[in-house]
């Protein structure tokens, strides 16, 4: 998927940790590799979102066909996303007839009809927001997630109809919950499915499996429900997501009340029983932070592609109509979707490669590639691969803890004799996410610098079962810690990695994990907390609808269980961090705002902790532009060479 270049192959001259010339550039990473995301088809046209740092963060719908190559689908003033939950998602949705679309910018509703040049507006208004597109199998009714923020109070949720009949803001079809999720119809157009969920609950932790008969004017276009039902997830504690119809008219779901995330059939004629599904042995599923996300897709010819977690692997199978599952011949991070043709169009993301849309064969893997996110001269030399680490971690039933080991990788230099590498902990958002083996700029960036690089999944990390999941309940701040620190600990214990130039960072959730380790272990030697919670309190009271409550379950109930805020609050430990901190945040972050930033800087500086805080105008909750992009991992680089005594090469690449 890269391309290689070993003709200047040579013997590998030590040098210096974090020194290392390093073909993997800031310019390269912020500028000009795009992030490849939401890969869909109608028929054998393939489509996918691009976001490009380069434009701003900008994301463009793009187009593939065999007969026109790619090209950009929209107008270039577009900009495809939502911001329904803060973090979207499911903003587009394609059909043989035409393509709809959100915009980010102003959150209106565009389509574009087969054969048009211009989108035509299909909704939006003032405080108003779409997410979760989904075109009516039957008529040219769109179906949508609708978040209104026109009233005093949280913004409220509701599952709409958007077409000529509906207006501006949409017709409502369902409200009441507080949340609400993929719409999906039946092939034949009479039963709508889709799952909604309640504070104080997130959708990992307890949702309800709905359906309703679709009531239709004369010219078929969707005006109301009817005959409202749960078919699963009345009595709480199961997470149902993805709602899916097979074409012969079969409900599937997922489901997590057998431990794993896993593909299950719903009875819904006879009684609402779930029964399993065949799948493979693993967890199919994945947090539901955002809209439109696809961990199974039921094939036309009663087959079934899915998307597997095995000990923190991703892996991807085919299940043939006759029953036979055989692995997917490539690495998709997102289910394959199906062309008319028989082929399969995804995001191919293997360990040792930059990402890119392919279309390829289950059996034979890629066969074509139609967008790389950058071009890239990398010899295999330069590119650190995954290794899989188990480790011990504190409790008596707790299985093995897991995370992925990157060891320094670079074809032209190498560790010196008799110095072992610094390493970097990374320690993932959400909390509620998992730490993944695909290729990433995060990771090389640093291992082609001379670091080695610890990814951890820690308690609380997805893709182990519910069990692992729920480690982090009322501990966020206890178990995740002493996890990272677990994992710290046994690789210096292997004696692969300098332990006294050990340095942790992570961003958001992440971010509070950092510190809060930075200040429980003498481990680490620095730390990077980009947009991190340093206050719970704050959180708790300032934070968007979506994650109003999710405290609740991962600290405790607010605001009784105040205490336990306070005493989980970086900013209470502030005075024992010892180890220099860089602070990163985003001057328009609505999930962690910057006063959270502003509060530890002024805590730390007090306690004599040496402290830089660089804000970026402009950004939020993640960094989108490429000067922004560019600027954090230069200063992160300098940083860690202010630490750790080192001067960071000039860049062997210009762009």
């Amino acid at each position: 998927m890269m391309e290689q270049n070993s003709a200047h192959a040579q013997t590998p001259r030590p040098m210096r940790c974090g020194c290392w010339p390093s073909p993997v550039t800031a310019a390269l990473v912020a500028g000009k590799s795009l992030t490849l995301s939401e890969v869909r088809a109608t028929g054998q046209l393939v489509y996918w979102l691009e976001r490009r740092p380069a434009e701003g963060g900008r994301t463009v719908l793009m187009r593939w066909s065999a007969q026109g190559g790619v090209a950009e689908v929209l107008p270039t003033e577009a900009d495809v996303g939502s911001r329904v939950h803060e973090y979207g998602g499911g903003a587009y949705a394609v059909a043989p007839h035409a393509i709809v679309y959100a915009d980010r910018r102003t959150a209106q509703v565009w389509q574009l009809r087969q054969g048009d040049v211009t989108p035509q507006l299909l909704a939006g208004a003032e405080g108003v927001r779409f997410a979760d597109l989904r075109f009516d199998p039957t008529s040219s009714t769109v179906l949508a997630v609708r978040e209104d923020h026109r009233t005093a109070g949280e913004p409220q949720g509701a599952l709409v109809a958007l077409g000529t009949h509906t207006g501006p803001d949409g017709l409502v079809l369902q409200s009441g919950a507080d949340f609400y999720m993929s719409p999906t119809c039946s092939p034949d157009g009479t039963m709508l499915a889709w799952i909604e969920w309640d504070h104080p609950n997130m959708p990992w932790d307890s949702t309800r499996l709905c359906l309703a008969r679709v009531v239709r004017r004369a010219d078929g276009a969707v005006l109301a429900l009817e005959a409202v039902q749960v078919l699963a997830g009345a009595e709480g504690g199961e997470s149902l997501v993805e709602p899916r119809w097979t074409a012969d008219g079969r409900l599937l779901v997922i489901s997590d009340r057998a431990e794993n995330w896993t593909v299950w059939e719903v009875q819904w004629q006879a009684g609402s029983h779930l029964l399993p599904y065949p799948a493979p042995e693993g967890e199919t599923g994945q947090p539901a932070w955002v809209f439109g996300q696809s961990s199974y897709q039921p094939l036309a010819d009663g087959g079934c592609v899915t998307l597997t977690v095995r000990n923190g692997v991703g892996q991807c199978f085919l299940r043939t109509a006759s029953g036979q599952v055989v692995p997917f011949a490539g690495s998709p991070d997102q289910c394959p979707v199906a062309l008319a043709d028989g082929r399969f169009a995804w995001v191919q993301a293997p360990p040792d490669a930059l990402p890119a849309v392919v279309v390829g064969d289950a059996r034979q893997g890629v066969q074509q590639v139609l967008r790389r996110a950058a071009k890239l001269n990398l010899n295999p030399a330069d590119i650190s691969c995954p290794e899989s680490v188990r480790f011990v971690v504190d409790g008596a039933d707790a299985p093995l803890g897991h995370a992925f080991f990157y060891p320094p990788a670079n074809e032209q230099v190498c560790v010196p004799q008799g110095e072992k590498p610094p390493m970097i902990v990374l320690v993932h958002g959400g909390p509620t996410a998992r730490a993944q083996d695909g290729f990433s700029f995060k990771v090389q960036w640093w291992t082609s610098r001379g670091f080695a690089v610890l990814d951890v999944n820690y308690g609380g990390s997805t893709g182990f079962g519910r069990s692992w999941r729920n480690r982090l309940k009322g501990q966020w701040g206890i178990v995740d810690v002493a996890d990272c620190v677990a994992a710290c600990r046994h690789m210096v214990a292997t004696g692969r990695v300098d332990p006294k130039r050990i340095a942790i960072r992570g961003s958001s959730a992440g971010g509070m994990t950092v510190l809060l380790a930075l200040a429980a272990s003498d481990l680490f030697a620095a730390g990077v907390s980009l947009y991190g919670v340093t206050d719970l309190r704050a959180l708790a009271q300032e934070t968007h609808k979506f994650e109003a409550r999710y405290l609740d379950g991962l600290v405790g109930p607010w605001p009784e269980a105040e205490d336990v805020y306070v005493a989980r609050s970086p900013l209470s430990v502030a005075s024992r961090i010892r180890a220099p901190v860089l602070l990163l945040q985003g001057e328009e972050d609505k999930v962690v705002p910057p006063s959270q930033a502003h509060a530890m800087a002024e805590a730390l500086r007090a306690a004599g902790t040496p402290c830089t805080l660089q804000e970026f105008p402009g950004e939020g909750h993640g960094f989108r532009k490429e000067a922004t992009i560019r600027q954090a991992l230069e200063m992160e680089l300098a940083f860690y060479g202010r630490v750790f005594g080192f001067d960071p090469a000039i860049s062997t690449q210009t762009e």
